[in-house]
């Protein structure tokens, strides 16, 4: 069994790196604040000094960093992954990050005779702890074959759709549909709350309804009880909003609905300094104090 190395130990990598672990992986890990490793050392991770050291002493290398600047300097930085990878090594990026980014690791990892996938997830906090995120893949056929018992411990619906960058543009449909969900969510309990209707019932009834999606189920419940703790950070979804429009308009298309998203999440991270708190935050553009 593949020795991994994994980089980024923060809330999703955490959970990705449990499962890992459950399923009889060797792990070792490095993050840029050791103490936040702490949980999966604790668990059974080794800790590595440095991106490059940890490159040598695995057969896989994976990463789940928050912005492409990071995914940027983990790779290709002094002591980044692809100083010292060797051939036949596989890379995997997990972050989600911009198509030609991905594209231009790949390319640098085919000159030192490795390979590279790029495999966006999504699922937020509870799927990278329960082991059901969803996994999209981009690269060569014969990786992704060969890395599918690995996805298949950390996810569920795992599916390659092209060549490297294709499963960051996998992940760029995702997070359009995400942002019009959490539009959709927010929208709805501003609007029944307005019109002093049962905010519990609500969630129940229109989630058993047409309405019914996965944010709603998943953070309805946390809004009510007023935890903003986040599953996925609102900071990482303004950025992943911004990568979708600058794709979209790469390709000739207009998104207006993902573009006022944008505009939300850019007032609540970059106005309101919510960047840390979870997407489900946005509710608090309308309520900015706690709500019975």
């Amino acid at each position: 069994m593949e020795k991994i190395g994994f980089i980024g130990t923060g809330v999703m990598g955490t959970g990705i790196i449990k499962n890992l672990l459950g399923a009889g992986y060797s792990v070792a890990v490095y993050n840029r604040t050791q103490a936040h490793a702490d949980a999966v050392i604790a668990a059974g991770a080794t800790w590595v000094a440095d991106p490059a050291r940890l490159t040598e002493q695995v057969d896989v290398v994976m990463t789940m960093v928050g912005f492409p600047e990071d995914v940027t300097a983990v790779y290709f930085g002094e002591q980044g992954i692809l100083s010292a990878v060797r051939p036949g090594q596989v890379l995997i990026d997990l972050t989600t990050s911009k198509p030609a980014l991905a594209k231009e690791i790949a390319q640098a990892a085919a000159k030192k005779q490795a390979i590279a996938l790029d495999a966006p997830v999504s699922g937020g906090d509870i799927g990278a702890a329960k082991g059901t995120l969803t996994v999209m893949v981009g690269g060569p056929e014969s990786t992704y074959q060969a890395m599918r018992p690995l996805f298949q411990a950390m996810g569920q619906q795992i599916n390659r759709f092209g060549a490297a960058g294709q499963g960051q543009a996998t992940k760029m449909a995702n997070q359009i549909m995400v942002a019009g969900t959490m539009t959709g969510l927010t929208e709805m309990l501003v609007y029944a709350k307005a019109a002093g209707l049962d905010l519990a019932l609500v969630l129940r009834t229109v989630g058993g309804g047409a309405a019914a999606n996965w944010s709603l189920t998943n953070y309805g419940p946390r809004i009510l009880a007023g935890d903003y703790t986040p599953g996925f950070f609102a900071k990482h979804f303004l950025k992943d909003l911004r990568i979708a429009l600058d794709e979209a308009q790469a390709l000739g298309i207009e998104l207006p609905a993902t573009a006022q998203a944008a505009k939300l999440y850019q007032l609540l991270v970059e106005r309101d300094k919510h960047g840390e708190d979870g997407t489900q935050a946005l509710v608090k553009l309308w309520w900015p104090t706690a709500q019975d």
